[in-house]
């Protein structure tokens, strides 16, 4: 169980089952790493965020019956079923109703300029402004980036690479599989040296996405006479 205690940045290594509960917090939720073992949880007022880290996953939802491989993500509501001998994460956003979604496998690098010469992609995106996101991190070799914090918690697995996570407590090192957490407002920054680092970050909310008065289809619809 997760229990913040000050601390900027909290590691889980080889463990499985419920990691932690982050209920009272500001975006309630509850994450899971599977380990050779596989998953299954029920909750109808909640959204399943997973990555699938090593070895293949048959996940089983409302939707159906899908045969991911590794590097792919998903999102699904009101019950998820991971049938999988390999490794993975699943984060539990609870009073959330998210689209059921597909993708993968991930890119080796961003798409999107982030801080320090790094990038980023939006696996799943917010369907609307405010809502949950994934993504995709790429930290190059020989990047120190500037130390930095985020409103809300992030929780993320390490994919490929090494590096380490330099916060205030010292250095923490990370490897593929790592599954981490970082309250909010906790200082942070992310360090490599021969190698580049990939990291899958869940964020519990954004201040990106769609509304009702800005969106693509309403942009593009040129009303030909006022009404």
């Amino acid at each position: 169980m997760t229990s913040w205690d000050s601390k900027n940045f909290i590691a889980y290594k080889n463990k499985f089952g419920l990691l932690g509960d982050l209920s009272n917090s500001d975006f309630p939720a509850r994450f899971h790493a599977w380990l050779g073992n596989g998953i299954r949880l029920e909750n109808k007022a909640a959204t399943f965020f997973g990555f699938v880290q090593e070895g293949d996953a048959q996940i089983i939802t409302t939707s159906g019956s899908f045969l991911l491989t590794e590097g792919m993500y998903f999102c699904a509501t009101q019950n998820i079923k991971v049938e999988s001998l390999g490794k993975g994460i699943l984060i539990e956003q609870l009073g959330y109703n998210g689209i059921f979604q597909i993708g993968g496998p991930i890119e080796s690098k961003g798409r999107l300029r982030y801080i320090d010469g790094c990038t980023d992609s939006l696996l799943i995106s917010p369907p609307v402004l405010g809502d949950p996101c994934l993504n995709l991190l790429h930290i190059p070799p020989d990047t120190f980036q500037s130390e930095h914090t985020h409103p809300s918690f992030r929780i993320g697995i390490i994919v490929d690479g090494a590096g380490v996570c330099v916060t205030p407590e010292g250095e923490h090192a990370l490897c593929p599989g790592l599954v981490f957490m970082i309250p909010p407002n906790a200082l942070h920054s992310f360090k490599t040296t021969k190698e580049a680092l990939l990291v899958v970050a869940y964020h519990p909310d954004s201040d990106f996405g769609p509304t009702h008065e800005n969106h693509p289809m309403r942009n593009r619809t040129i009303l030909t006479c006022n009404p």
